[in-house]
């Protein structure tokens, strides 16, 4: 990309640390917010004196580029912690603790890494002290304020309703590559802080909604990931990565992996509420990310157009150093937090939108398998049922903010949305399809089919739709009040899934699958369960003799809007 490529580095990291910074909420700093202050100071400060020592004996650096490579391997990289805590699931605060270090001190350990450049180019002490401190000081004089307002314009913008909704996106992108080469124009490397502070801020108002706009950097970052470690890598001759594939790389890896990061955490978290079980798997997670390799790669340019040569030397050991740890932290720490117990089981349970009879039932059902149920309505009578039947229950609008952040969804992984109102139940599925994921959000098929130009079948469909296609809530609940019960039935050798359709015909509507591995997959229309012997088949079908339930006497149900 020739003089493209520093720019585009550049802009590409402060739109991924913007992103970062909306998914950080005050909130989770309640009781850990001085552990990641530790971190991102003593520990990072503990971690740069001794990668250098390391990295001067290891290496035989001279001092200049050993202390700017200690500089360069603070960051941890939030764009691999992250999807590795997703995947872990890490229980307590120890999650939010990995999320808020590995963002914020990205564009810290970028300052500190400037400030090493800096220095390493001035002669004279006296006049390398007196550059670090003020750029130290414009950093965050001019990243603050400019981040601040930032996010003050963006926020003006779409709480007076500005900006239509197909220019937020672009604006708001737009907005964050000014505010960064504002920034940068003041002072090199500020302009990562204030897009940070920028994501920060508005990730915390509560006035404006900005999902829409996390969804799009989402996109975005995984794009601007992909191309710059391509980039980046292809700067980098085979011969030199594999050179610096030695005893002395592996010694350094080991060090920075089994001293220094254990180091820095016990002495970042000796007065924290952490128990050793979670400070031992903080121990275990700082794999080093995309900032890392596009800092190297900028400053490694600069200095062997300034005579050190052996700067070359840089990129390939800290490309190493992220190929080995994304490798070791990647591929362990799922184990690791499982031994420790400090992984949250998989989701198995269910959100059940709707609180009428047979709802009722069939979550008391998919109770008796130790998952967990929960059932919401804004129907107090409904909700008062519900709570006789020892379920757990939430009472009110699950549409609205308030319900997001008090609907308590540990240990809960699907959604079933089965209320009378077909537009309640599509609402409820886009809601939801963000914290669960679209393939994880199920909704009864309509009742009522409204013709549409993008939708052939006329259906108002959100969500996967569940059962049957014609089984609708009236359907369903005419069913039940004729005596139809919800029950369980084991499948064998000797009585399968079509002895079940047999015996029963099209009486029975298969509900849920349990396998045998205790995981609970709802039948749905697009890619439904395979009942296998040794599974248990949920459905709603004619009860046994001695087990039958007098049919409803009413002959519909009145039911309040959920």
């Amino acid at each position: 990309m020739g003089d493209l490529l520093t720019p585009f580095i550049n802009v590409s990291v402060a739109i991924i640390l913007f992103e970062g910074g909306l998914s950080l909420k005050f909130s989770e700093l309640k009781n850990v917010g001085g552990a990641i202050g530790n971190l991102v100071s003593i520990g990072a400060l503990l971690t740069w004196v001794l990668t250098s020592l390391t990295a001067y004996v290891m290496f035989g650096f001279g001092w200049e580029l050993a202390v700017l490579l200690g500089a360069i391997l603070i960051v941890t990289g939030p764009t691999v912690i992250v999807p590795l805590l997703r995947q872990v699931r890490p229980s307590g605060q120890v999650g939010s603790i990995l999320k808020w270090e590995g963002i914020v001190i990205d564009p810290i350990g970028a300052m500190i890494a400037v400030l090493v450049y800096e220095v390493i180019l001035t002669s004279g002490f006296s006049e390398a002290t007196s550059l670090a401190f003020m750029s130290i000081f414009k950093t965050m004089l001019f990243g603050s304020f400019l981040g601040l307002a930032g996010a003050g314009v963006l926020y003006g913008l779409l709480k007076k309703h500005l900006l239509p909704d197909f220019l937020q996106n672009p604006v708001s992108l737009m907005i964050v590559v000014l505010i960064f080469t504002i920034s940068d124009i003041f002072q090199h490397e500020s302009g990562l802080w204030a897009t940070t502070l920028m994501g920060v801020v508005l990730a915390n108002q509560k006035s404006v909604r900005i999902h829409h706009i996390i969804e799009f950097k989402e996109n975005i970052r995984l794009l601007l990931l992909s191309a710059l470690f391509i980039l980046l890598a292809a700067r980098i001759e085979l011969s030199n990565l594999l050179g610096n594939l030695n005893l002395n790389m592996v010694a350094f890896l080991a060090i920075l992996i089994f001293l220094i990061r254990p180091a820095a955490v016990y002495l970042s978290t000796i007065f924290s509420p952490l128990n050793w079980k979670e400070k031992l798997f903080l121990c275990w997670m700082a794999p080093r990310g995309v900032v890392a390799a596009s800092i190297s790669s900028i400053f490694a340019i600069s200095l062997m157009q300034n005579g050190f040569p052996e700067a070359t030397q840089l990129i390939s050991i800290v490309f190493i150093t992220i190929i080995s740890t994304v490798a070791i932290y990647g591929l362990t720490a799922p184990w690791v937090a499982r031994k420790l117990g400090v992984a949250k089981p998989i989701p198995r349970g269910f959100l059940i939108i709707g609180a009428h009879n047979w709802a009722i039932e069939l979550a008391t059902e998919l109770k008796k398998y130790d998952v967990k149920v929960m059932i919401a309505d804004s129907n107090w009578q409904n909700i008062s049922n519900a709570k006789s039947h020892n379920l757990d229950t939430y009472y009110g609008n699950v549409l609205s903010e308030y319900a997001l952040d008090h609907l308590n969804l540990d240990g809960i992984g699907k959604l079933i949305s089965v209320t009378p109102n077909d537009e309640v139940n599509a609402l409820t599925a886009i809601r939801f399809s963000e914290l669960f994921g679209r393939s994880r959000v199920y909704q009864l098929s309509p009742s009522v089919k409204k013709k549409s130009d993008d939708n052939e079948d006329g259906i108002i469909q959100a969500g996967r739709i569940l059962f049957q296609k014609n089984a609708t809530f009236d359907d369903l609940t005419k069913q039940f009040q004729e005596g139809k019960v919800i029950k369980s039935t084991q499948l064998t050798d000797t009585f399968t899934f079509q002895n079940f359709k047999e015996t029963h015909g099209n009486e029975a509507i298969p509900l849920f699958l349990v396998t045998s591995d205790n995981s609970i997959e709802p039948f749905n229309t697009d890619n439904p369960p395979i009942p296998q012997p040794g599974n248990i088949l949920i459905s709603m079908t004619k009860p046994d003799v001695n087990t039958q339930r007098k049919p409803e006497r009413t002959t519909q149900e009145k039911y309040q809007g959920v």
